[in-house]
């Protein structure tokens, strides 16, 4: 179970809203299925390979919300990802369809405590600011009704034959020291460059720009990029949460791309499992990262390939 510590109900309540989405994680892993993968893994989902996005604003959700709403897709059987406040649908003409239960996102943010600026102020030194999620419920356009027609249009998805050159011209443009060889496929830190086996040493060609996309997610983690932790040697909790974050960032640039998104390293579940057990705020802190190494790789697509950014809904 995550750990929990006493603190005022306002903490409580906090601790409550991680706990309940850590262990929602952990129950899938543990029951075999794979959150950021799952939505394209079962035939329960009718949604098109697509990011969750904001039907109002047309932003894209991103960190732990492309899992919660990815799951809430999957849980109903929704058939888009285009998803509504209730608000939102009112102003836009229409309204949520009597009985239908929403979605709860969340919005992560920092405050920091009166008692926490005073000690500042007496000591001279940085107040420290603490983190919080704020929930909020949204509705997928398919609980919603007299919305305009083009509100849940969905991109079509890119021609099969752009998909790979788009992963491609990726690779280049990022200017990641990339090199092709060997059998395995790894990321170097201290060197900063990334290695993968050349595209004949996979089954289907595809897995070879699932792999790419994995390792390039590590290599965002250097300082010149994104920047994270990546002292954690083989083993540890750092490597296991590290692995965790390539995973998600490798899915959500799949999915972004026109992709299927894979599990690279399913034997890595034990050992994500016991990073979430240890600390309930894990889960949400790595998809965060994930959601910003995506972000970066995904800037640098071609945009005549109209691929639409993520940003916080």
């Amino acid at each position: 179970m995550s750990k929990r510590t006493a603190s005022p109900r306002a903490g409580q309540n906090r601790a409550s809203l991680y706990d309940e989405i850590t262990d929602k994680i952990i129950a899938e892993l543990e029951g075999g299925r794979v959150p950021w993968v799952q939505p394209w893994g079962t035939a329960a989902a009718e949604a098109p390979l697509a990011m969750p996005r904001n039907a109002a604003t047309g932003r894209h959700y991103s960190g732990i919300n492309i899992l919660i709403l990815w799951g809430a897709v999957v849980e109903h059987g929704f058939p888009g990802q285009s998803w509504l406040t209730f608000r939102q649908a009112l102003a836009l003409g229409g309204n949520v369809r009597k009985g239908a239960r929403g979605t709860t996102v969340v919005y992560a943010d920092r405050f920091t405590p009166e008692d926490e600026k005073r000690r500042a102020r007496e000591s001279g030194e940085d107040a420290q600011a603490i983190p919080f999620l704020k929930r909020f419920t949204v509705f997928n356009a398919a609980q919603c009704e007299n919305l305009p027609d083009d509100i849940a249009i969905v991109a079509p998805p890119p021609q099969p034959g752009l998909i790979e050159p788009r992963v491609e011209g990726l690779i280049r443009a990022t200017g990641i020291d990339f090199r092709i060889g060997g059998g395995r496929a790894f990321y170097v830190p201290a060197l900063d460059y990334v290695q993968v086996p050349p595209p004949q040493a996979y089954f289907e060609p595809i897995n070879w720009h699932r792999t790419a996309l994995h390792e390039l997610g590590h290599a965002t983690g250097h300082l010149s990029r994104v920047g994270r932790d990546l002292t954690g040697g083989f083993g540890s909790k750092k490597y296991a949460f590290e692995e965790l974050v390539a995973e998600m960032n490798a899915a959500f640039c799949c999915a972004s791309l026109g992709i299927v998104p894979t599990v690279r390293h399913a034997d890595y579940i034990g050992s994500w499992l016991e990073v979430l057990r240890d600390d309930n705020r894990s889960i949400v802190r790595a998809a965060s990262q994930a959601s910003k190494a995506a972000d970066w790789l995904l800037s640098y697509v071609a945009d005549d390939f109209s691929v639409i950014r993520r940003a916080a809904a």
